[in-house]
């Protein structure tokens, strides 16, 4: 019993001891990789995103829920005002039309008949006038029945390109804000109607450089400017309308979905490290392999990279991304480093 009580406490000692060792020569020290503090350009940017649209184009709805008898055959062909490029079935329409032409031929004869018998003193004026009124009163129904007729008749609303064409003869047109029939324009100049944050849009002015992200063109860059935002926001989204223009020579298309970063402020030649290396104004600089801790006074936050104004050198190497285990004068084993250092 006694050389047990004696073995155990040896034994924690040396276990003590050897974990003393491990911590001193690093074997339990954590992996950290690093980051060098670079100079460059710092950009503070608002995120939105948005749909590319042509500058002027307009949608074409149907006025009445009727079946399409003719639609062209005209996507992507170019169209002036006014030419149809679809027709509604208008029979119906037509029919009570020609009712109404009926009757006004035979009030007009009844009119002349009147005015006869008026001349010869076998009829008033009064009836003279009522049948005349009659008939002015089927004229004016004959006008507005030919106007329901031609508004069955869906015209291009300006010149231009059928960007879209979306109905097949048979079909039943809608006259809902989704039920487009086609989507008529001028290919050329487009823009970005973006959705900006309530809180973003004070920072956003007329003019600022814009740079787009889209699916269909990821290796390459992409340029916009603000172009002109609406005076009121959406208080159900809490988004303001903002319109970005962009170059001729763009390959963005109509329709893509895109993602903008509008730069609201930017400076030149400052110190940037990893926005993932700062932790309120805390650094951490690797000497060795030892963590110490840094204050730095930031200035722009960009998306990846932020500005240092003070608190470190060019060149100093420092952990990034910062973890919360981190302690001043940590030991450490360097990983490979996060920009070449």
């Amino acid at each position: 019993m006694r050389l047990r009580t004696l073995l155990l406490p040896m034994l924690i000692a040396a276990a003590a001891g050897g974990l003393g060792y491990a911590y001193v020569t690093g074997y339990f020290a954590p992996d950290v990789t690093t980051a060098k503090v670079t100079r460059g350009r710092a950009a503070e940017v608002v995120y939105a995103t948005g749909i590319v649209e042509p500058e002027r184009w307009a949608k074409v709805v149907a006025l009445s829920r009727k079946r399409l008898v003719y639609i062209c055959d005209c996507e992507g062909q170019k169209v002036k005002a006014g030419d149809v490029i679809a027709r509604l079935d208008d029979a119906e329409e037509r029919a009570f039309l020609a009712e109404l032409q009926a009757r006004r031929q035979r009030l007009a004869q009844d009119v002349e008949r009147t005015r006869m018998l008026v001349a010869r003193n076998a009829a008033t004026q009064t009836a003279l006038d009522q049948t005349m009124t009659q008939l002015q009163e089927f004229e004016a129904r004959i006008v507005a029945q030919t106007e329901r007729i031609s508004d069955l008749q869906l015209r291009a609303p300006m010149d231009g390109v059928v960007l879209r064409k979306d109905g097949e003869v048979g079909e039943i047109a809608g006259i809902g804000t989704s039920d487009v029939l086609f989507w008529v324009g001028q290919p050329k100049p487009l823009r970005i109607v973006a959705d900006v944050n309530e809180e973003d849009i004070p920072r956003v002015r007329t003019g600022q450089a814009v740079l787009v992200r889209s699916e269909g063109f990821k290796d390459q860059p992409l340029a916009a400017q603000v172009g002109d935002m609406t005076p009121k926001g959406d208080p159900a989204t809490k988004t303001f309308r903002v319109y970005l223009t962009l170059p001729d020579d763009t390959p963005l298309r109509i329709g893509m979905s895109i993602e903008a970063n509008i730069v609201t402020r930017e400076k030149d030649n400052v110190l940037l490290v990893p926005t993932e290396a700062v932790q309120g104004s805390d650094v951490f600089r690797v000497n060795g392999d030892r963590l110490h801790r840094v204050t730095v006074k930031t200035g722009i936050r960009g998306t990846r990279a932020l500005e240092v104004e003070q608190g470190v050198a060019e060149g100093d190497i420092i952990a990034s991304p910062l973890q919360s285990s981190f302690t001043d004068g940590m030991r450490i084993h360097l990983k490979s480093s996060g920009n070449g250092s």
